[in-house]
């Protein structure tokens, strides 16, 4: 009898419209900032260097748009699936490490969970929430649970940890607390300031879930 294939539960809300959007807006944003350089380059060296320079400016720039545009991210069973140029499968069961990390942009933080993919591949980023003042945006109560539930079983990478995590979230969502006093605003919270993206290792993330009584 052949084996069904894990349903596929995506791990991104994003509307395409809203996408398609954002990646336009981001192209005729490179493509200024790439021509201001490249404008002033050439006053001062003529119009072969400011081409160049407005091109040194806007190809990596427009490569970072196109690759943002592409990510989707994707939950069979207990595997990430993240698509980009190419599609990379992670195990969640058995990664080597998981970390949480915080970025900060601007007064907006994101938490993130970072799975290192082992055998030297780059790690995956998956966002949890995205937070602005007392309020924000968090994954789904199925994408969560899902989440939970893939990582419980980690031994190595210590899963449990990350698990309660993501419960708590869960039963805090359920109880209707607002968004400031979930564990996932409260993590974000506790980072420090002034610092682009903190790293949260499993025995930092212990102590907070132990925290959540």
């Amino acid at each position: 009898m052949t084996e069904k294939p894990a349903e596929r539960l995506p791990l991104f809300a994003d509307e395409p419209k809203l996408r398609r959007r954002r990646a336009w807006s981001g192209v005729f944003g490179v493509l200024i900032l790439a021509a201001a350089f490249g404008g002033i380059a050439g006053l001062i060296g003529g119009q072969l260097p400011g081409l160049i320079v407005a091109a040194v400016v806007a190809l990596p720039l427009i490569y970072v748009v196109l690759y943002a545009f592409r990510r989707r991210i994707w939950l069979e069973g207990t595997t990430l699936v993240v698509r980009t140029w190419g599609v990379r499968r992670v195990d969640l069961l058995e990664a080597p490490r998981l970390d949480v990390v915080i970025s900060d942009v601007r007064g907006t933080r994101t938490v993130a969970l970072l799975v290192n993919a082992g055998h030297r591949r780059r790690a995956v980023k998956l966002d949890l929430a995205v937070f602005s003042g007392t309020g924000g945006r968090e994954l789904g109560a199925l994408q969560l649970r899902r989440l939970a539930d893939a990582v419980l079983n980690n031994t190595e990478a210590n899963g449990l940890v990350f698990s309660e995590l993501l419960v708590a979230e869960l039963r805090a969502e359920a109880r209707g607390d607002a968004v400031a006093e979930r564990p996932l605003y409260r993590l974000a919270s506790a980072a420090p300031s002034g610092k682009y993206l903190q790293r949260f290792p499993m025995e930092a993330v212990s102590r907070f879930v132990a925290t959540l009584g």
